[in-house]
């Protein structure tokens, strides 16, 4: 299914970058997933690796401090276990088996990194990781971003919870509910939120607020989240068949074959990317610095999960 998305899919007219620290922050990270006892199975920390977070990191924020890029690529290490708790380990199977992890998530979250408070307890490994990422965060003294990524994070715990209720009630939602909420389930934004902590002069949170770049902001989200949609399919189908992909919601919903699913899919990706270009270039042409410091830190991210998911054998 690899080499449908490849034929199928426009690449990213962008150019690509890797940052210089890639593989240092990698075995910097992966040790901070084994120190947490994020993951303690073999077969675990094999599936990590093969995501490899800090590539994907690397190539999203291809420049900035090196502490930077270690705490972006611990946050994507962070929500690739959760995600496969959820996914593949049958944590995510009925919203009753997760709500207890969420909400103690959520209370980690409610704390908002506070040094002063105690450590988290009773939270596992899950919960000890998010509150040194709280943490990390608030230390860069950045309100702003700390409040959005956890707000953020939030959204993302909940969104879980959804995709846990259809899989109980064996429910496939409509493309426009399923495109709403990815944007949540997928932990882009979140991530975007420390890659853009990666630098400095971004718009402030008035400019921020602008219908233009806040609807630029969610076509990018969109947009990673149908390309992983794409790249992971045929896993997904060979090997846990799941409502939450965008062609099995497209299939479903317009009755169609799988065949036209995937070119729909393809489709709605090919024809975002162009709304993306035209979208930017009319925003880039304001000329504003500090726009166009969030306009790359988008466009990266674009790029990079494209060719990420070329050589990540998590969609194989």
């Amino acid at each position: 299914m690899r080499s449908f998305a490849v034929s199928a899919l426009r690449e990213p007219p962008f150019p690509a970058g890797r940052h210089a620290a890639a593989d240092l922050v990698a075995a910097e990270s992966a040790g901070w997933v084994r120190e947490l006892g994020l993951l303690d199975t073999p077969a675990g920390l094999r599936r990590l690796s093969g995501a490899n977070p800090a590539e994907l990191a690397a190539r999203a924020c291809p420049d900035g401090p090196v502490e930077r890029l270690r705490l972006l690529t611990d946050l994507i290490s962070w929500l690739f276990v959760m995600d496969d708790a959820c996914d593949e380990d049958g944590l995510g199977a009925s919203p009753t088996r997760l709500a207890p992890t969420v909400a103690r998530l959520l209370d980690v979250l409610d704390r908002h990194g506070d040094p002063a408070a105690p450590a988290p307890a009773d939270t596992g490994p899950l919960g000890v990781a998010l509150d040194d990422l709280c943490r990390r965060v608030r230390a860069r003294q950045r309100p702003t971003l700390l409040l959005r990524l956890v707000s953020q994070l939030r959204e993302y715990l909940l969104a879980l919870l959804w995709e846990a209720a259809n899989r109980e009630q064996r429910r496939v939602p409509g493309v426009a509910e399923y495109v709403q909420m990815r944007r949540h389930t997928g932990g882009v934004r979140p991530s975007f939120t420390l890659t853009d902590l990666a630098h400095d002069g971004l718009p402030a949170p008035g400019r921020r607020a602008d219908p233009a770049l806040a609807a630029l902001d969610a076509l990018a989200a969109d947009l990673i989240c149908w390309c992983n949609d794409l790249f992971s399919y045929g896993k997904e189908r060979d090997t846990a068949p799941d409502a939450h992909n965008l062609v099995v919601t497209i299939a479903a919903e317009g009755g169609r074959d799988e065949e036209a699913a995937l070119r729909a899919a393809a489709t709605r990706f090919n024809d975002g990317l162009a709304a993306y270009a035209e979208r930017e270039a009319a925003l880039a042409a304001t000329g504003d610095e500090a726009v166009q410091a969030f306009l790359t830190t988008r466009r990266n991210w674009i790029r990079a999960t494209y060719d990420w998911s070329l050589a990540a054998s998590r969609y194989v």
